[in-house]
């Protein structure tokens, strides 16, 4: 269960930036190819903010699709399975254009009156 180990280092780093501020939503993009589980992932972020400073804390995951673009045909093609071809001419020369991400897209975070501090 991977999903545990990455929700993980996403809560050190949106911590570590968001300092005192208390965040409210943080948004993680997730290649396909990272065969990451969304129910697992869920699970793990609530399991890994219930108690702390991202208690409350909503994660926001967008899937990206893996895309392959061939180098002999020029095509794109969206992969359902992992297998890395041409969908038009089943060529395997094709470099992977989208679909190893996992990055924080954002954080929500909050500040002023919306943090309590009354400023």
């Amino acid at each position: 269960m991977h999903e545990l180990a990455l929700c993980d280092a996403v809560a050190t780093t949106v911590s570590r930036h968001a300092g005192d501020r208390p965040v409210r939503r943080v948004r993680l993009r997730v290649g396909h190819f990272r065969q990451v589980v969304p129910d697992t992932l869920a699970w793990c972020w609530e399991l890994q903010t219930r108690d702390g400073p991202l208690a409350g804390c909503v994660l926001d995951v967008v899937d990206v699709p893996s895309i392959v673009r061939c180098r002999d045909c020029g095509a794109e093609t969206t992969l359902d399975a992992p297998l890395l071809l041409c969908g038009r001419c089943d060529g395997a020369d094709v470099e992977l254009v989208s679909g190893e991400e996992l990055e924080i897209e954002w954080i929500d975070v909050a500040t002023g009156v919306d943090a309590g501090t009354g400023d």
